[in-house]
């Protein structure tokens, strides 16, 4: 649909120059207003909005026939991008992210996003899932990055997915189980979530108790590994 609007609009563009071209032009004027026209040519700006979208409807071809090469992109901070999200939270969703990625290329495609919905319980149509990417498909590429997939649980925290989309589904069956909670339920259960992180502290709580935990790990390790040597010493005497 997109690239059928583009290609309208540099149609039109171009039906625009030829009917300019074809109207009779003025008498010539005096040598200062010529000299001060060719200063500021007119048709800079036009030649500028259409090499700008040819440029687009170039891009949107090559996307839809597969042949387009990806945008670099600056990096990407899941903890910068969305704060709402806990650190735990994001780490768990890596985790499912990279579970259903079965290719390892960093993407969730659109037969990787069948297999997941089946799993999840909730199995969608081929158009069914072509529509749950392309809500979220922000360069336009046919699958999911990670941005894009915690972009469907940003979506979802914030009441913007129909409660019948597919991705609404993908939302709740990942967070929690619907058949205990209930609709009702996840739909609280996202808005608790939202008002829970919505404090800046919260992430520095949250990365402290986690520095806690790793050396609460080592500390462990340190008794059970200085065990082992006495245990091992005992032993040998």
């Amino acid at each position: 649909m997109a690239s059928q609007e583009l290609a309208l609009k540099l149609q039109r563009r171009l039906q625009w120059e030829e009917a300019e071209e074809g109207r009779p032009q003025p008498a010539p004027r005096a040598f200062a207003a010529l000299e001060l026209e060719s200063e500021s040519p007119a048709w800079a700006p036009t030649a500028c909005a259409d090499a700008e979208l040819s440029a687009q409807l170039t891009r949107r071809l090559d996307i839809n026939q597969g042949t387009a090469r990806p945008r670099r992109c600056k990096v990407f901070n899941p903890y910068t991008e969305f704060p709402e999200f806990s650190r735990r939270l994001i780490k768990d969703l890596e985790s499912k992210f990279k579970l259903y990625d079965a290719g390892r290329d960093g993407f969730i495609d659109l037969m990787e996003l069948k297999l997941m919905m089946e799993k999840l319980g909730a199995p969608q149509t081929h158009l069914g899932l072509k529509n749950m990417i392309k809500e979220v498909d922000e360069d336009f590429d046919g699958q999911l990055s990670f941005r894009e997939f915690l972009l469907i649980f940003h979506k979802a925290a914030a009441g913007e997915l129909g409660e019948d989309s597919g991705l609404m589904a993908l939302a709740k069956l990942s967070e929690i189980d619907v058949a205990q909670e209930g609709v009702k339920g996840a739909k609280d259960f996202f808005e608790a979530k939202v008002q829970a992180l919505s404090c800046a502290s919260k992430f520095e709580a949250e990365l402290k108790a986690e520095q806690d935990e790793q050396k609460q790990e080592e500390e462990k390790r340190r008794l059970r590994q200085a065990a082992f040597r006495e245990l091992k010493a005992a032993f040998s005497t």
